[in-house]
């Protein structure tokens, strides 16, 4: 393994977590805030190891192999939860753990916090937790691939590595104009959301935050009630309409631009997002209604925001699901396995191996019926190679197992059933509130620091496709080649 070529991107990305927090430190200082000073510390720590570290590892140009992409992609998520975690030590609202738990939930976009007192951060604090998100929504990986040819990297094992869903959607035939291409679509929907929750009402601080949490399904707020605190009608369905975008493939936004919106409808896999989305909202309607007490039009409202803030991993909240009766808690569960689209910010297993697995199992019962006959899965209309249902049918596997463990560890430091597997899925599935004590009417504060670093890691597993992290674990990653 090239660790020369590891150790250099790894420096960039440091340089570029300092270079991120450069617009709050600036906030910081025009607001007279105590957290002014911390930033910049906190700013130059990982601007100035970044910086040395590319002095130091300067070269000739080499090609990533899948091995180094596998080890800068989960490398470079930890360096930027441990370093994007310094503000928070510094500026002093919270300590190391809960700092590094604040950061991963932030990068991974799981929306999990440990606030209790959201609307008593300072500002700067609040804008890079809005930032972390947004960073981590479509991925600081795939942004540095657009810089990579800069540093004499090339990029394309970054990206398949990165990228969420079982397979990468190139838009372009040079990995790099790909990126910028996902990066353009994405600044611009987030610049679209900003223009739109100011017409709402919302102050430019605000609509911004919440603009970069919606693209990059995180939900950080700035507000302890959420997206609920402003209780407007045109603000959810803002919010709900940018949520389910970036819940789709972002490819298929970029089509949209190129004039080919029936791409959506041709993708199957966004056809049953939309089933998916419009079930579960009438289902959620008729809870809210049934349990919540809500009028027929606000628990559509209601149902239908919620429903597709689970799904799409979001994690907003404008109502506490959790007094909706039983089954609107089975439901959500459900629903945070799922996820929303391969190629999206979103988090989950994602629709596309779902779908991938039900007809697989379709076939099973089919061939038992009819041993000689062929049988294919399809998938938009194409056959879907053995190969690749036997990385879905892994995933899921490895998805489950690691659920089951984490559940345990997180049950065996004190958690209640509800409380554990509630917390756990939400963190393999990046959604952010769970069940028991961390519903979305709660936080993660309660947990202690144990369960905390378990979750933290879950979501790290989830956001980074399991597959990216469970390679580096195995002996044979490591082992050298020739």
């Amino acid at each position: 393994m090239n660790y020369r070529v590891i150790v250099r991107v790894l420096g960039f990305i440091l340089a570029a977590v300092g270079a991120a927090m450069v617009p709050s430190a600036i906030l910081s200082w025009f607001d007279h805030t105590i957290d002014r000073f911390a930033f910049l510390v906190s700013a130059l720590i990982p601007l100035l190891a970044g910086g040395v570290t590319l002095a130091l590892t300067r070269g000739e140009r080499v090609d990533l192999r899948i091995r180094e992409g596998f080890a800068i992609t989960t490398f470079a998520w930890l360096a930027a939860a441990i370093f994007g975690a310094l503000p928070y030590v510094m500026c002093g609202v919270c300590g190391p753990v809960d700092a590094f738990f604040e950061t991963m939930s932030g990068f991974t976009t799981t929306g999990a916090t440990i606030f209790d007192n959201i609307e008593s951060l300072p500002h700067g604090i609040l804008l890079w937790r809005s930032l972390t998100q947004w960073l981590g929504g479509m991925g600081i990986v795939v942004l540095s691939v657009a810089i990579l040819p800069m540093l004499g990297v090339g990029g394309m094992q970054l990206f398949r590595a990165e990228v969420p869903g079982p397979t990468a959607d190139r838009l372009s035939p040079r990995i790099q104009d790909t990126a910028k291409i996902l990066w353009s679509v994405y600044v611009g929907l987030t610049a679209i959301q900003t223009v739109l929750l100011m017409f709402g009402g919302m102050n430019l601080f605000e609509a911004v935050c919440h603009a970069f949490t919606t693209l990059s399904t995180g939900g950080f707020s700035t507000r302890d009630k959420s997206v609920g605190a402003f209780d407007s009608t045109y603000i959810d369905l803002v919010i709900t309409a940018f949520m389910f975008i970036a819940g789709a493939n972002f490819s298929l936004h970029f089509w949209l631009v190129r004039g080919r919106w029936k791409r959506y409808w041709k993708n199957e896999e966004f056809r049953y997002y939309t089933y998916l989305t419009i079930a579960g909202s009438i289902l959620l309607t008729i809870a809210a209604v049934v349990h919540g007490d809500a009028s027929i039009g606000k628990g559509i409202r209601l149902g239908l925001f919620q429903m597709v803030s689970i799904v799409t991993s979001t994690g907003y909240g404008t109502a506490d699901y959790l007094l909706w009766g039983f089954g609107a808690h089975a439901l959500i569960f459900t629903i945070m396995f799922c996820g929303g689209c391969a190629g999206s910010t979103a988090g989950g297993v994602k629709v596309m191996r779902v779908v991938l697995l039900a007809k697989h199992a379709n076939r099973v019962v089919k061939k038992t019926l009819h041993p000689h006959a062929v049988f294919n899965v399809r998938h938009s209309g194409k056959v879907v190679d053995d190969e690749v249902m036997m990385t879905v049918l892994g995933f899921f596997l490895l998805y489950f197992v690691l659920f089951l463990i984490s559940s345990l560890l997180v049950a065996h430091l004190g958690a209640d059933f509800s409380t554990a597997v509630g917390a756990t899925v939400s963190a393999l599935g990046n959604v952010g509130p769970g069940l028991g004590v961390v519903g979305p009417a709660s936080t993660y504060s309660t947990l202690p620091a144990a369960s905390k670093l378990i979750l933290a890691v879950a979501m790290l597993f989830g956001r980074l496709e399991l597959f990216t992290v469970f390679v580096m674990l195995t002996p044979m990653f490591w082992r050298k080649v020739g």
